[in-house]
């Protein structure tokens, strides 16, 4: 019988080796889980500074595109009344040329000669 319980006392010693072998690689395990818990709350902290950096960025580009298309619209109805003046003024001038022009062939106007 102190063969049987020395065999008994055998397998309990390895039993127990077993179950401390297994507790270490739980613990080292659960060290793991923390640093990769870690890494997660912070990639996930930095994913939402970002998220709010590119949601005021796109907010602000935004800005800048509508205040651009405004210029836009300010620019080319500032060109179409400039293309505007420039078509009167050439008139004008054409006008004023012609009637110069008749002046100048007016009977009244010719330099008297004797």
């Amino acid at each position: 019988m102190t063969q049987q319980g020395a065999v008994l006392q055998g397998y309990n010693n390895e039993l127990v080796k077993c179950i401390e072998d297994l507790s270490m690689q739980r613990e080292e395990l659960n060290k793991q889980i923390q640093q990769a818990e870690e890494e997660r709350n912070k990639l996930q902290h930095e994913i939402q500074v970002l998220s709010e950096q590119l949601e005021h960025v796109c907010e602000n580009l935004a800005q800048k595109v509508a205040s651009r298309n405004e210029l836009d619209k300010i620019l080319a109805e500032t060109e179409a009344a400039y293309m505007k003046i420039l078509d009167s003024s050439r008139t004008l001038l054409n006008v004023l040329k012609k009637e110069v022009g008749s002046l100048r062939h007016s009977p009244d106007l010719k330099p008297n000669v004797t």
